[in-house]
C-alpha cells in the first residue's frame, strides 16, 4: 500500500507547491530536493517489488531513514552546485558535476563508507531526475552519472579514501602537462600545478583577476598572481610562473575570459595520463605536486616543518595545517 508522503517526510510537505508540467524547477536547494525526493519515496515498498525492472516502484526507496539520509547529501551537492557552478535549476545536473563533486569529497580523505554512501545517493538522484522528467515533463531526459561509480572504485583502489593512503601526485607532472591536447588545458594545468589552485579557481578566470607581478619572498622568484575564490567562498592569490602568467595575459588580450569545460579537461588528463604513462589521478593530483614542492621550498628557505605546513594549507586555502599532510604521505 502507499502512503501519503507527507506524513513521513513532514519537511517535504513544508515546502511542497505545484510544479508545471514542462517548466524548469525553480526554488531552495530543499525545495527541489524536496521534489525529487518524491518522485523516489515509497514507504513500505518490498523488496522484491524494489528489484523488478517491470514494477512501478522499481529503485525507489522503501526507508524513511535512508531518503532522509540521501535528501542531505543532495543538499549538499547542491549547495555545491551553486556556490561553484551557479546552478540552481538541478535538473542540469551532468556527469561532469558528479565527477567534479566526488573529487572534491575525496580531497578530504573521506571514510570509505562516507564516500559510498554520496555514490549511492548520486546514484539516487539520478533515478529521481529520470522519474521527475518523464511525470512532471512528459519526457525522458537522459542522465547517466556512472562515473560515480568508476570513481568509487578508483578511490578504493588507490586507497584515496581512510582506510588507507595513497599519493596522488603525478611522477612526471610536466611530460603530463606536454601531453594535453587543449593548449588551454595545459595552461589550466600549469596554474594548479605551480600555484596550487583548485579545479573551480581555474575553469574561470577573469581578468579583473590577474593582479599583475611580486617577488616571492620564499624562493626569490618573481611570481605572476591570480586572485581566486574557490571552496567555501576562501579568497587568495594563486602565485604562478611569468611565463605561465604571461600566456594567461597573452589569451585575456584577446579573450574576456579563460574558460574550460571541467569534463574535457578531465576526459583530456585521463588520455594524458595514458600517454605519459602516469594513474589518471585528475586534476587534483596536480595540487599534490604543488604541496610537496611548496613545502620543499619553504624549508629551504628556513621555515620549520610545522611552519611549512600551515603556510602551504593557506596557500592551498584549507583552515587546517594538518591537512597539508594528507598531501606529503605516501
Amino acid at each position: 500500500m502507499q502512503i501519503d508522503l507527507t506524513v513521513y517526510l513532514p519537511k517535504i510537505a513544508a515546502e511542497t507547491i505545484k510544479i508545471k508540467k514542462g517548466v524548469p524547477m525553480r526554488g531552495s536547494v530543499y525545495y527541489q530536493s524536496a521534489q525529487l525526493a518524491k518522485q523516489i519515496f515509497r514507504s513500505g515498498a518490498k523488496k522484491e517489488e524494489r528489484i523488478n525492472p517491470e514494477h512501478p516502484d522499481f529503485q525507489k526507496v522503501a526507508s524513511y531513514k535512508t531518503m532522509e539520509s540521501y535528501r542531505n547529501i543532495w543538499n549538499n551537492f547542491f549547495n555545491y552546485l551553486k556556490e561553484h557552478w551557479g546552478i540552481k535549476d538541478f535538473e542540469q545536473v551532468s556527469s561532469e558535476h558528479v565527477a567534479a563533486y566526488m573529487d572534491y569529497k575525496i580531497e578530504y580523505y573521506p571514510s570509505k563508507q562516507y564516500l559510498e554512501k554520496i555514490c549511492s545517493a548520486l546514484g539516487k538522484l539520478e533515478v529521481a531526475l529520470k522519474l521527475f522528467s518523464r511525470n512532471i515533463h512528459n519526457e525522458e531526459r537522459a542522465y547517466d552519472f556512472s562515473i560515480r561509480q568508476y570513481i568509487l572504485d578508483e578511490a578504493r583502489d588507490l586507497n584515496f579514501v581512510a582506510d588507507n593512503y595513497h599519493h596522488r601526485a603525478y611522477s612526471d607532472p610536466e611530460a603530463l602537462i606536454n601531453s594535453l591536447s587543449d593548449p588551454q588545458h595545459q595552461l589550466a594545468a600549469r596554474i594548479q600545478y605551480e600555484g596550487g589552485a583548485r579545479i573551480e579557481g581555474v575553469a574561470l578566470i577573469k581578468s579583473a583577476q590577474l593582479h599583475g607581478t611580486r617577488l616571492d619572498p620564499i624562493t626569490g622568484t618573481e611570481k605572476g598572481i591570480i586572485f581566486t575564490r574557490e571552496k567555501g567562498g576562501k579568497e587568495g592569490d594563486v602565485l604562478i610562473d611569468i611565463s605561465t602568467y604571461r600566456l594567461l595575459e597573452d589569451y585575456m588580450r584577446i579573450n574576456s575570459s579563460f574558460k574550460i569545460n571541467r569534463q574535457q579537461y578531465w576526459d583530456d588528463i585521463i588520455r594524458a595520463s595514458t600517454i605519459a604513462h602516469e594513474n589518471a589521478e585528475g586534476s587534483h593530483g596536480f595540487r599534490w605536486n604543488f604541496a610537496k614542492r611548496r613545502m620543499f621550498e619553504y624549508a629551504l628557505a628556513g621555515y620549520s616543518y610545522t611552519d611549512s605546513l600551515q603556510q602551504v594549507s593557506s596557500e592551498m586555502k584549507h583552515n587546517r595545517a594538518s591537512i597539508t599532510e594528507h598531501y606529503l604521505g605516501g
